[in-house]
């Protein structure tokens, strides 16, 4: 199991728009697209920034996820739809966790 921790900022004076894309589109191709997703936070003090963690299988599944998901014609769609104004995403990182050797549960 490999869990990736997804940090999206959004351009400024979007995260309203950018957060309503995510739970209206965005989490429901998520379930299409065996993309398991966790949690989300807004961290304090950052409005425009939310983060949220996604949980594959392996690697492969990971990539296979992510690829049909870019490719899905709603998220072009819903998305195009979204951007007419312009983007709404400035910044995104994607950090791969890993459980360590002493992680609870890691056996």
């Amino acid at each position: 199991m490999i869990h990736e921790l997804k940090r999206y900022e959004a351009a400024p004076g979007q995260g309203p728009a950018l957060r309503e894309r995510f739970a209206r589109l965005t989490m429901p191709l998520f379930q299409r697209h065996g993309i398991t997703l966790l949690h989300c936070w807004e961290p304090e003090g950052e409005p425009d920034t939310f983060v949220y963690l996604v949980a594959f299988a392996d690697a492969a599944a990971s990539e296979a996820a992510w690829k049909a998901f870019g490719a899905d014609p709603d998220w072009k769609a819903g998305k195009a739809a979204s951007e007419a104004n312009g983007p709404l995403l400035a910044r995104q990182t994607t950090t791969v966790l890993r459980p360590s050797a002493f992680s609870p549960g890691a056996h």
